[in-house]
């Protein structure tokens, strides 16, 4: 990663979410509300927050009139993106509230990945008076990271006229009062439901399930990939690994004998090898058996995750077999 040259080019349309123009004049509003009440006897705020759809606006759209917001999207199968918001968050307490971090993670905040045209974790995005631009994907050296920062806080004082108020930040670390849980909406109960059948493994209930939160909402990538590990799991119920194996070495055309060689090796933990012999089933054939692997390939790219790189390897591979 380079540090970024930090202009307005690139910027997000945040209009789905909320007018900037509002955020900003509602955020100026509560500032010189707070000055008024005396706001140097307020508690400090947070220098890092877990952002959610439901606190974007009042956490980032409103507060990025006062301070550079730094949003880091990251997902608990994305190894890097924790990595990368380990640094970000010890950044913050280095830069004592020159800007803030709020994290979120994406499978749980679609529309906010969506929104912002993420292609992959880890990604960080800055908000500066209800307004986004794009600032690196991918982790980086803290150096680096540290310069697009740098950058950052320039950009938000010359343009914007924001400087971050200077925070302690082991007064910001203090826990704050807990708010009260939410209702979980029926699409989140529905998804509790069909990972508790999956747990619990009751296959055929955990991929009904799966399929109906599916129905009403067709991008949920939890779901996806919960129903991807459930046909996986019941798919090889029952199977002998060693007669399967046995049976697809013995049959190289016998596409059927190859797909089910390949489930048993990614449940074995032989991720790679059951990409690469799907692969190669797909090189090697056409017609209705070449779309059979291709898409059972695609399936298990599911199970892995889109972001673990020994899917990111396989897919290259199979475009250079398909096109």
């Amino acid at each position: 990663m380079q540090p970024r040259n930090m202009s307005m080019s690139g910027v997000v349309d945040l209009a789905a979410v909320k007018a900037a123009n509002e955020a900003k004049a509602k955020a100026e509003q509560a500032r010189a509300q707070r000055q008024d009440a005396g706001a140097s006897a307020a508690p400090a705020s947070p220098l890092v927050i877990e952002v959610t759809e439901a606190t974007f606006e009042s956490d980032v759209l409103q507060r990025s009139a006062e301070v550079p917001v730094v949003i880091s999207f990251w997902a608990d199968q994305a190894e890097q993106s924790k990595q990368l918001n380990t640094v970000l968050e010890r950044l913050a307490g280095q830069y004592r509230g020159r800007f803030v971090l709020a994290t979120a993670e994406v499978y749980a905040n679609q529309m906010l990945f969506q929104q912002f045209g993420v292609q992959g974790v880890p990604a960080v995005f800055a908000v500066l008076a209800g307004q986004a631009m794009p600032l690196f994907q991918g982790l980086a050296p803290e150096d680096q990271i540290a310069q697009v920062l740098d950058q950052l806080v320039a950009v938000a004082e010359e343009r914007f006229g924001i400087v971050g108020p200077e925070v302690d930040p082991g007064a910001a670390a203090e826990p704050a009062e807990a708010a009260p849980p939410r209702p979980a909406t029926p699409q989140e109960l529905a998804l509790g439901a069909a990972h508790d059948a999956l747990d619990a493994g009751d296959l055929p209930g955990a991929i009904q399930a799966y399929r109906n939160v599916l129905a009403d909402e067709p991008a949920n990538v939890e779901a996806k990939i919960g129903l991807a590990q459930a046909e996986l799991l019941q798919r090889v119920e029952g199977a002998d690994p060693q007669a399967a194996r046995a049976a697809a070495a013995a049959a190289p055309g016998d596409v059927a004998a190859q797909l089910a060689a390949a489930d048993l090796d990614l449940v074995g933990g032989h991720v790679e090898d059951a990409f690469g012999r799907l692969v190669d089933v797909v090189r090697r054939t056409a017609g209705e058996d070449r779309d059979a692997a291709r898409v059972r390939l695609l399936e298990l790219f599911e199970v892995v995750g889109p972001d673990d790189p020994r899917v990111v390897a396989a897919r290259t591979k199979l475009a250079r077999v398909l096109f």
